[in-house]
């Protein structure tokens, strides 16, 4: 009689072994690995073997080229972070935090695309149909090409769409469904890698684009296997606080297109709809205050004006405190580290706090400048010209340095009713700002 061969998998990562172990080395969860039986082993060789199919090396002279035809979602803001529309055929996940927008963006989707003639498929296995027939009230998408599935089973999610031809299907959420042939709980690791693999392949066969909602964990990722964001074509999340109007939807994965471009949308009356006018949402034009700077961003093609703050307080503890909101916290470290030691600023006895206003999260270093400078308006107590903006990526040595698209930035400032600058150089180009180059730090703190 042959040995029962033991494999174990963890519930948090999908690493899997041939022992138990009690912390994962690939994810440090404790407690997370779990013995697969017989029958979800047999499924996952089931599917290994299907992903391996033979193939023969083509010289890459006789392939021919796929266009990849779209179609719109019927949101602008959609539209362009998924890279001009939706792919027959793709699979799209979608993550975020609980109460962000998720369901709210995806149900007004199918509303838009069902007010169009498609056939729409939303599953649901967390709402009852009596509540999103609530939501879909409020959001004006009652129509009779969008229907609704109650259902967690993936064997009825697949005989409805055998059954009908639709032209769409939203699955709310992955972590719901569960697969008969796969004998663990749904969520679990197996159950989420599994049904994955089946809508992936469905979406293939018949060319149907399948969006996909799913959980995150408390880190913030997507829960469940790694390999689930492998798989799928497009892998997208929403950021943004959840009792705040704005929120921003970023592509991390996308096979059809850019994954720099970012979809801003606004939580109104009416559901979440694409922000019209965002121009002033990130910034205030009132009396100008002491700690309060002002830069330009880039997301994907699109300059955001948007407001620095910073606070500098006397430190009562041996320990100075450095809190960030919505920028990075050990950037902030190292800039200061900076004034400490070209500009001899006393920091090292001074809590300092930083925000960025309306909820945002800067990722690129464009904004190194403007941070200096409200940090040093904040320590002199001293208020920046409320007509200014600071654009300049700052160095370890002290210097400067240009950022790209700096063109676009001004354009967007002068727009908004800034008149002066402060830039790492002279713009090659016409532009009614007025400019100020300034090469190193040490130059600003005399302006100032």
């Amino acid at each position: 009689m042959a040995k029962k061969k033991s494999l174990y998998e963890c519930q948090a990562c999908g690493m899997q072994s041939p022992r138990w172990m009690g912390k994962c080395p690939n994810c440090g969860a404790w407690e997370s690995f779990v013995e697969l039986t017989a029958q979800q082993q047999k499924v996952l060789n089931e599917i290994s073997k299907s992903q391996t199919a033979a193939a023969h090396a083509t010289p890459i002279t006789q392939i021919e080229e796929e266009e990849v035809s779209r179609f719109t979602s019927g949101d602008d803001e959609l539209d362009l972070v998924l890279g001009g529309g939706i792919v027959p055929g793709s699979l799209v996940l979608i993550g975020g935090s609980p109460g962000i927008g998720k369901s709210t963006l995806l149900l007004k989707i199918g509303g838009n695309l069902a007010a169009l003639g498609k056939k729409i498929l939303y599953v649901s296995g967390e709402e009852s149909g009596g509540q999103i027939k609530m939501r879909a009230n409020r959001l004006g998408a009652n129509h009779d090409n969008l229907y609704l599935l109650g259902e967690i089973r993936l064997e009825s999610v697949m005989a409805e769409v055998e059954r009908n031809a639709y032209d769409l299907v939203i699955v709310d959420s992955i972590q719901t469904l569960y697969a008969e042939a796969v004998p663990s709980a749904p969520g679990s690791v197996t159950q989420v890698r599994t049904i994955t693999f089946d809508l992936m392949r469905l979406a293939k066969e018949k060319q149907i684009p399948i969006f996909i909602i799913g959980h995150i964990t408390k880190e913030g990722s997507i829960a469940g296997p790694r390999v689930l964001e492998h798989m799928v074509d497009t892998v997208l999340y929403f950021e943004g606080d959840a009792s705040r109007e704005i929120r921003m939807l970023r592509s991390f994965k996308n096979r059809f297109g850019s994954t720099s471009e970012v979809g801003i949308f606004e939580m109104t009356e009416a559901g979440l709809t694409s922000a019209k006018n965002i121009a002033s949402k990130f910034f205030s034009r009132g009396k100008p205050q002491a700690g309060s700077a002002v830069t330009v961003i880039m997301e994907g093609s699109r300059p955001l004006v948007i407001e620095v703050q910073a606070l500098v307080a006397d430190s009562g503890y041996g320990n100075p405190k450095r809190s960030t909101t919505g920028y990075d916290a050990s950037r902030l470290t190292m800039l200061l580290a900076l004034l400490e030691k070209k500009l001899d600023l006393p920091f090292g006895q001074y809590d300092v706090f930083v925000n960025i206003a309306g909820g945002i999260k800067i990722t690129e270093p464009a904004a190194d400048l403007a941070i200096i400078a409200a940090i040093i308006s904040s320590f002199r107590n001293r208020p920046l010209s409320d007509e200014s903006v600071f654009i300049g990526e700052v160095s370890l040595i002290g210097d400067i340095r240009e950022v790209f698209h700096l063109e676009q930035r001004l354009r967007e400032a002068h727009t908004l009713g800034f008149t002066k600058a402060i830039v790492p150089r002279k713009p090659s180009f016409k532009t009614p700002m007025k400019c100020f180059v300034a090469e190193e730090v040490a130059k600003v703190v005399e302006w100032m």
